[in-house]
């Protein structure tokens, strides 16, 4: 039986870097972004996993091959992790979304959840996919740790999902890192959030959806 479960980012893009909303969009890993994916590796052989299921998007793709150097399995790519379809708005900063696009941008700030970005996803379509996919992880009897990779707006909404009565707008998470729940009963607990020590002081920067804008 599934007991816990790892939430990790992919690695820094240079997308990331410029604050460039990427969505589905096939972003490599930078130099940097493969130094902190190979530090997560080297910390993951201790986790005791059982699977790693990885969004099909090239940076977390990227992330996981890293990964899977100390691993004694493959792991498995889920078109259903990737992150957030953003349509119209892929490429853009936040800046530029408010900027160029004011009204549709204000209606996503009024209704978070059921906004549908101009060919792209709402927060609603993110979290049916996911939590399908979560439901049917922990259904496999594959061990008590497995990890699920994927990006920042996904991974939110999902835990959202997974521990609804808990406060989780502090959360963020950084390039490469980890955050693990545990069964709590009949639901779920945060054990670890956002935790990037592997790192050692590699650079990893958290970001925010649009939404919590202030």
């Amino acid at each position: 039986m599934v007991e816990r479960v790892i939430f990790i980012r992919s690695g820094e893009t240079d997308w990331n870097n410029s604050g460039r909303w990427q969505g589905w969009v096939a972003s490599p890993l930078n130099e940097h972004g493969v130094r902190q994916a190979a530090a997560l590796g080297r910390f993951v052989r201790h986790m005791g996993l059982s699977a790693l299921h990885t969004s099909d998007l090239q940076r977390a793709l990227q992330t996981a091959e890293q990964l899977a150097q100390y691993l004694d399995f493959a792991p498995t790519p889920d078109p259903r992790l990737r992150e957030r379809d953003v349509g119209l708005w892929q490429g853009l900063t936040i800046a530029e979304m408010e900027a160029w696009y004011p009204e549709e941008f204000q209606q996503l700030r009024a209704d978070r959840e059921n906004f549908r970005v101009p060919g792209g996803e709402s927060r609603g379509d993110v979290r049916l996919r996911m939590k399908t996919a979560f439901d049917d992880y922990i259904a496999q009897d594959v061990g008590e740790t497995i990890a699920i990779l994927s990006h920042t707006a996904a991974i939110t909404v999902l835990i959202e999902s997974v521990i609804p009565n808990e406060d989780l707008s502090h959360l963020q998470f950084s390039n490469t890192s980890a955050t693990t729940i545990q069964r709590d009963g009949e639901g779920w607990k945060i054990v670890v959030a956002n935790d990037a020590n592997h790192l050692e002081g590699i650079k990893s920067d958290a970001v925010r959806e649009p939404e919590d804008r202030r």
